[in-house]
């Protein structure tokens, strides 16, 4: 999947965050599952330039070798964090709060910095 369209997934999340009466109690789940997908998309991305197979794997081993195909570390640790931020927040718990919107702002920031580090990645 190219960028724009990684970038449009992430565009119907933002919009998810303007709440409305039709989706009252959705939003935050729905963002969230628009943007982790965004993200496990990306590695899909990033895995099929520079690691083909890798895709294949679980998420969990997708993320340990994402340190050595990806830097800033920063950014791996932060995709880290999204994802599991994002994929806790898509299982509906009846004993958890969905996430706040600030929580998913960032985690969207995240993803759109993964998707502009694995472009660049890409043009070189």
């Amino acid at each position: 999947m190219n960028s724009s369209k990684l970038r449009s997934l992430l565009d119907a999340a933002q919009k998810m965050l303007r709440p409305d009466p039709y989706t009252a109690g959705m939003w935050p789940r729905g963002a969230a599952l628009l943007t982790r997908q965004a993200i496990e998309q990306a590695l899909d991305n990033l895995w099929l330039q520079r690691a083909a197979g890798v895709e294949n794997c679980s998420m969990r081993a997708q993320l340990l070798c994402l340190g050595h195909y990806l830097r800033p570390r920063d950014l791996t640790d932060r995709v880290t964090y999204a994802w599991l931020g994002l994929s806790r927040a898509c299982h509906h718990h009846a004993y958890e709060l969905p996430p706040t919107a600030a929580e998913l702002h960032g985690w969207m920031a995240t993803a759109h910095s993964l998707i502009d580090a694995i472009g660049e990645k890409s043009t070189k």
